[in-house]
């Protein structure tokens, strides 16, 4: 396995022990960061810096309660990885319990991730 895959696993496997601080330091100093979605959605838009980061992974759980979180496949090409994957969660301002897929997309530079965008059907998180 190349090093970018693994960057982007340990990221997840870190997420998944609710280990934020495991996954800010596989983040760039600088980093181009952004969960796609509309201004109501509390962490979407896209942060800078890992200070950053940090807040959009605390916005997250302040928004939904994840029952499941599950990175399926890895298509990597290069520097960038493309990860697709499910989620189970409530969206705490709805109290709607939600399932979907999701898309992430990574660039690990010299086993930092440089750039993440952040993608699901956040029609579904509204009970849409």
């Amino acid at each position: 396995m190349s090093t970018t895959s693994t960057v982007v696993k340990q990221a997840y496997e870190a997420f998944n022990r609710g280990d934020v601080p495991a996954i800010l330091n596989l983040v760039s100093d600088k980093v181009d960061w952004e969960f796609v979605g509309s201004k109501g959605l509390p962490y979407a838009g896209r942060r800078k810096n890992r200070e950053e980061v940090g807040a959009f992974f605390a916005d997250v759980a302040r928004a939904d309660n994840i029952h499941a979180f599950e990175p399926r496949e890895f298509i990597e090409a290069g520097e960038h990885v493309t990860v697709l994957g499910w989620e189970k969660s409530d969206a705490l301002d709805t109290k709607q319990q939600f399932t979907s897929e999701w898309v992430h997309v990574f660039t690990v530079k010299q086993g930092k991730i440089t750039r993440w965008r952040g993608f699901f059907n956040t029609a579904a998180r509204y009970g849409m």
